[in-house]
């Protein structure tokens, strides 16, 4: 029978017993002691970006762009995370989140943690940045504020510029409540007839084709800046004229993003994908934001036209826009900036030609960091290369988010062009580039790219490219395998690693990863790499149990990772039992993460840290020290998944390990440097806060990083001089 003995009262002469080892604690999987929240741990992410904007060691104009994407996120959140818990209720579905919430539980947390974030936000920008901004002779000014020839000016820009683009549309028996798109902002017009009592409602679209804020003095060495809302609200009578303008108020809606296809329904993904774009445009409201002191009569006017109950109202007391002032970053100012950033080459691969090129790649691998390599010179060049060089038959690739006029997109058509063989995995389903991708697929199908739309119900996020070459051996195949979209815009402020290489052991198996991607192959052993959903998350799970019983046997045991989010169940469960057998773990997550750590008894093994700062950190890579007594001979590798239920088990993803050891070296730095920063660093709590790192004159991560590829370039500069010709 389990359970205490009795106790007796007699003494007894036994010697004392040992404590014993805390045991392996099995917990309930969805369980508030065992698991944080996704969407208040989001939240929190969002709120150290926040801190950024406040953070005086940030240069101004840097400060104000943080503040930008904080609102920009939050935008992202509610059309996604809100829009989604916000159909769960509608259609009476209640699965709980990790934590034990249902979907209206979560909804009411989110709520209650998003008010004083949208105040902070707005304390931010009227009681910090601009008086600073006023301080570097840049004003946000209100009308009353402008000189009367300013107000002259002003006024003729409006009439000339502004006042024809406006459609006022009036709500009455003829003209019905208009329809208003996603994250437009918009006067609400309270108006009245001279010769009647009722009130009416009038909508003005604020125009984004224009500039949000317009500068009142073009001919001073100061910069003042009224806003365009604030323009259009101060001339309302030239567009009502004889009507009665009893007040205006600006708002601004939301509308769900949330998907509720399922692709394995659909017979034509393409077409699931442009009629789902259509619907979008007409989703449901999801929030409605109002500038102060609003009128209480169009509050319930607009609540009862668009179908919302209150706890999806919120009222900024300051702009309902944050990234309208990312316009202000275009200023010529650079001493309100970082300091401007030139990605290094990498030497190896400083060439034009496609032999010295591919040469390098197969004398060696390369481990390419971004944004402190070059994007453009390495990856880029790759393709490009690969499309021109008349010995390359054919180029397999991954496209997940390209941006707009890709010279990816540009290098695979013209491979096509010259007969190479080109296929080209496109995701439809990358969200809020659906539109951009379906584009892009349809020019390259045009120029004759086998273009495939990927896998039956999952979301192809792998970031993989392949190159076969007819060499004089025969045909040897050269892979790039990365953590980061093929996107030249992102590849300058997103940290993402990748690898080159020509292994055979390595490019073999990604060969059979784009037939896994092309031609519907069921191939589920891979010895190298790790492929979701076939063999990643069981390798996975196997190495950090293997970590565990290392730690248990008192063999070195470590585990390192670095993604963006955190929310496999079994993965943090198995990282629960690891440490508690011995095992060292640290978790770099930079958005939410659902795991608590330093709990005793659970978890006292497990530090969880958060890197913010000039860049977005977007790399993932992975390491398991596996009993080795030099820490180089454990095992790395670096990929395109998260540690997430989605990236593990609903989308196709592609990790690779890192072979090289002096590859292992670089990446092994890289990993202590984030773990050694006190800068840029902010520690989880186990009740899922979070604490930044005191700074002790750390210049940052990103700072040393910086230095750290300029200063190894020069090295091997100065170790190999150029001969003399």
């Amino acid at each position: 029978m389990n359970g205490p003995k009795p106790t007796s009262s007699k003494k007894t002469t036994s010697k004392k017993r040992k404590p014993k080892k805390p045991s392996v604690v099995e917990h309930p999987l969805s369980s508030e002691a065992l698991f944080t929240n996704r969407e208040i741990g989001w939240l929190r992410f969002n709120r150290r970006v926040l801190f950024e904007a406040e953070d005086a060691r940030n240069p101004l104009l840097e400060r104000l762009r943080f503040l930008s994407i904080s609102s920009s996120n939050m935008d992202e959140f509610f059309m996604k995370r809100v829009g989604g818990l916000k159909r769960q209720v509608a259609y009476g579905i209640s699965p709980k989140s990790a934590d034990g919430q249902t979907p209206s539980q979560q909804l009411a947390s989110i709520r209650q943690a998003v008010i004083p974030m949208i105040h902070e936000q707005d304390r931010c920008f009227e009681k910090i940045l601009k008086p600073a901004l006023g301080e570097n002779g840049i004003f946000l000014v209100k009308w009353k504020d402008l000189s009367s020839r300013e107000r002259e000016q002003v006024k003729k820009y409006y009439q000339k510029n502004v006042f024809p683009v406006l459609t006022p549309l009036s709500v009455d028996p003829g003209h019905p409540f208009p329809f208003i798109s996603n994250l437009s902002t918009s006067l609400g017009v309270t108006l009245k007839h001279p010769d009647r009592e009722e009130k009416l409602f009038a909508r003005v679209k604020i125009p984004k084709v224009l500039p949000q804020w317009i500068r009142a003095n073009p001919e001073s060495s100061d910069f003042r800046f009224i806003s365009l809302v604030e323009v259009i609200r101060e001339n309302l009578m030239d567009l009502f004229p004889s009507m009665q303008v009893i007040g205006a108020m600006a708002f601004r809606l939301t509308r769900n993003a949330d998907s509720e296809h399922d692709q394995d329904d659909t017979e034509d993904l393409l077409e699931m994908i442009e009629e789902e774009l259509r619907q979008r445009r007409f989703a449901e409201v999801v929030r409605l934001e109002h500038g102060p002191n609003p009128d209480p009569w169009m509050i319930r006017f607009l609540m009862e036209e668009l179908d919302l109950s209150e706890e999806y109202i919120y009222e900024l007391r300051g702009e309902l826009d944050y990234s309208d002032l990312n316009m202000l970053y275009e200023l010529n100012l650079p001493r309100l900036k970082y300091e401007p950033w030139t990605p290094v080459v990498p030497l190896a691969l400083a060439v034009d030609d496609a032999h010295s090129f591919f040469g390098a790649i197969k004398d060696q691998d390369h481990l390419l960091h971004h944004p402190y390599e070059s994007f453009s010179a390495t990856v880029e060049k790759f393709i490009r290369l690969a499309s021109e060089d008349p010995k390359v038959l054919a180029i397999k690739m991954t496209l997940y988010r390209t941006g707009d006029n890709s010279p990816f997109i540009r290098a695979l058509i013209r491979a096509a062009e010259s007969g190479k063989q080109v296929v080209c995995l496109v995701e439809l389903k990358a969200r809020f580039d659906e539109e951009r991708n379906i584009y892009w697929a349809q020019e390259l199908e045009n120029a004759g790219v086998h273009v495939v739309y990927g896998v039956v119900g999952l979301k192809t996020h792998a970031k993989t490219s392949l190159i076969v070459r007819q060499e004089t051996e025969g045909l040897r195949c050269y892979a790039h395998i990365g953590t980061g979209n093929y996107n030249v815009g992102t590849s300058r402020f997103y940290t993402d690693l990748g690898l080159f290489t020509a292994r055979e052991e390595l490019t073999s198996e990604i060969v059979e990863f784009f037939h896994f991607l092309t031609g519907r192959s069921l191939k589920s052993t891979y010895d190298r790499l790790l492929v979701a959903p076939v063999n990643m998350f069981p390798r996975f799970k196997a190495m950090i149990e293997r970590e565990g019983d290392h730690a248990k046997a008192g063999r070195p045991s470590q585990i390192i990772a670095k993604f963006n989010n955190m929310e496999e169940n079994d993965i943090a469960v198995a990282l629960y039992h690891a440490s508690q057998k011995g095992t060292e773990v640290d978790l770099l997550v930079r958005g939410f993460c659902c795991l608590r750590p330093r709990v005793p008894g659970l978890s006292e093994k497990v530090r969880v840290s958060s890197i913010i700062g000039r860049f977005l950190e977007h790399s993932r890579i992975f390491y398991f020290r596996n009993g080795a007594q030099d820490p180089l001979d454990g095992e790395f590798y670096l990929g395109s998944a998260d540690w997430m239920y989605r990236n593990l088990h609903a989308r196709v993803e592609a990790v690779v390990p890192i072979l090289d050891r002096g590859l292992r070296e670089k990446a092994w730095e890289i990993l202590q440097l984030y773990l050694k920063d006190q800068r840029q660093t902010w520690q989880m709590t186990a009740d899922g806060d979070y604490q930044q790192k005191k700074s002790n004159g750390d210049p940052g991560v990103h700072h040393v990083l910086m230095q750290l590829t300029k200063q190894r370039i020069k090295t091997i500069e100065e170790q190999n001089p150029p001969t003399e010709s």
